[in-house]
């Protein structure tokens, strides 16, 4: 089952496949919002990445975005790659999808020039802590943001 998928670029395809599972990870995220974002990613393919895991019958298991960042956050280097979001469908994790997605990108971002990678969980979400931690990634701060509405 963890070989009996490929890891490549997004095509043209893909796409509905692609909103699916974007859908599935940011579900609080409208449809409209998803395209318009989308579309930005593919606009600019210098500094976004979009990778899939395809099982060859037109069905994505997974993706992830990646994109290379001016600066990120405890990183010491210009250019950063960064894993923007990746998701696999749940009866497909821990099966290595997503450790080779996230490889793909690292690669990805190592042929363009970066020296580190980093990437984002939100405080409390441990499964995606977990994952990060098995790929090598290492926690180095915590944030909360914090908002008021002024009258």
């Amino acid at each position: 089952m963890a070989s009996d998928f490929k890891i490549r670029l997004l095509e043209e395809q893909d796409l509905n496949e692609w909103l699916r599972l974007r859908s599935l990870l940011w579900d609080g995220t409208s449809e409209d919002d998803h395209r318009e974002e989308m579309v930005g990613i593919l606009e600019h393919p210098d500094s976004q990445l979009v990778a899939v895991a395809d099982i060859g019958d037109g069905r994505l298991i997974g993706f992830l975005e990646a994109s290379i960042r001016s600066f990120a956050e405890d990183c010491e280097t210009d250019n950063v790659g960064y894993l923007e979001g990746w998701y696999i469908d749940e009866e497909r994790r821990q099966t290595g999808v997503g450790r080779q997605l996230v490889r793909f990108a690292e690669e990805w971002a190592l042929a363009h020039g970066c020296h580190e990678m980093a990437s984002d969980a939100e405080v409390g979400n441990e499964a995606s802590l977990a994952a990060h931690l098995s790929l090598g990634y290492k926690e180095t701060s915590r944030l909360i943001h914090l908002r008021k509405e002024l009258d």
